[in-house]
């Protein structure tokens, strides 16, 4: 029973970060909208945050761990079902039902990604577990490049780690790509999406069949290789899904811009293949371990 009221109270802790970073990005989203958040709505977004976030501790505590690939969507759907009802989720799952489906998918995501970071991050230290070193700057650097290459080509973040690890590195998503049939697999999966991207009718990256799986491997490929590389994985995880979904949209902007330069987006769409490569090795690289010194021997005196 005391684990449980304990699980309650780090998710609740949890689900009161997720809720500023919520309401960062509402923020941000309702400036460019021009809409206001009466207070009464302020303080019923923060109880649903909160209570979500308490929801999933309690679940913690009982067992239920999910990847935060799976726990951070799954806590964004929620998020939207609880503010806003089915419509809020609507907006979520049918982007013909608002223009602004991007937007309206962003928030909701953060603040599912910020709570189970925060609740996983808490929890380990709760529980006494053996700490495990935070990303540093470099890290968090390298996710976001994995992010933005899955947000660009969603199979080039985990080909970029299967290309760079090995089946013994630490992590069993690093372990598992590094071995043949993992890299065999992810090449061929990012080489048919070279092809198939510049197919016509293509679907959006945008919908939500397009972007969440790009968020989703984002955050796998960056929490996998901040693992490998003996840090947290849960903070990286989220960079790489943040940055998943910002490069998602700039690389509609970019297809965008190529179509009114060229009459055709091929141009732009090779070079994102070029960037998502270029991002993609450089998040999955392997640190370079630091040269021994040089020793000089001295012939012994006579």
């Amino acid at each position: 029973m005391r684990s449980l009221v304990s699980g309650l109270l780090r998710g609740a802790a949890a689900g009161a970060a997720g809720t500023t970073a919520h309401a960062a990005a509402g923020t941000l989203d309702r400036t460019r909208r021009a809409r206001r958040l009466s207070p009464t709505g302020l303080l019923a977004d923060t109880a649903a945050g909160v209570g979500l976030g308490a929801l999933a501790g309690l679940l913690r505590a009982t067992g239920v761990r999910p990847p935060a690939a799976v726990s951070g969507i799954l806590l964004g759907l929620a998020d939207a079902w609880v503010r806003g009802g089915l419509p809020a989720v609507l907006r979520i799952v049918d982007p013909r039902r608002s223009a602004d489906w991007a937007a309206d998918a962003v928030a909701p995501l953060v603040y599912g990604f910020t709570t189970h970071t925060t609740l996983v991050s808490v929890s380990r230290v709760a529980e006494g577990r053996e700490t495990v070193p935070h990303a540093s700057p470099a890290a968090l650097l390298r996710a976001a490049a994995l992010g933005a290459a899955s947000g660009s080509r969603s199979a080039a973040g985990l080909a970029a780690v299967a290309l760079t690890s090995r089946p013994d590195d630490t992590g069993p998503v690093a372990s598992r790509l590094g071995g043949r049939t993992g890299g065999a697999l992810s090449g061929l999966a990012a080489a048919g999406e070279l092809v198939a991207d510049k197919l016509p009718g293509v679907p959006s990256r945008l919908a939500p069949l397009g972007l969440i799986p790009r968020a989703a491997f984002g955050a796998t490929s960056a929490a996998a290789v901040a693992r490998r590389d003996g840090h947290d994985p849960t903070l990286p995880g989220l960079v790489g899904a943040t940055a998943a979904i910002g490069a998602a949209v700039l690389g509609v902007h970019l297809r965008a811009a190529a179509q009114r330069r060229f009459g055709s987006d091929r141009p732009g769409a090779v070079a994102e293949d070029v960037i998502a490569a270029a991002l993609g090795w450089l998040g999955a690289r392997r640190p370079v371990a630091a040269a021994a010194p040089e020793t000089t021997e001295r012939p012994l005196a006579r």
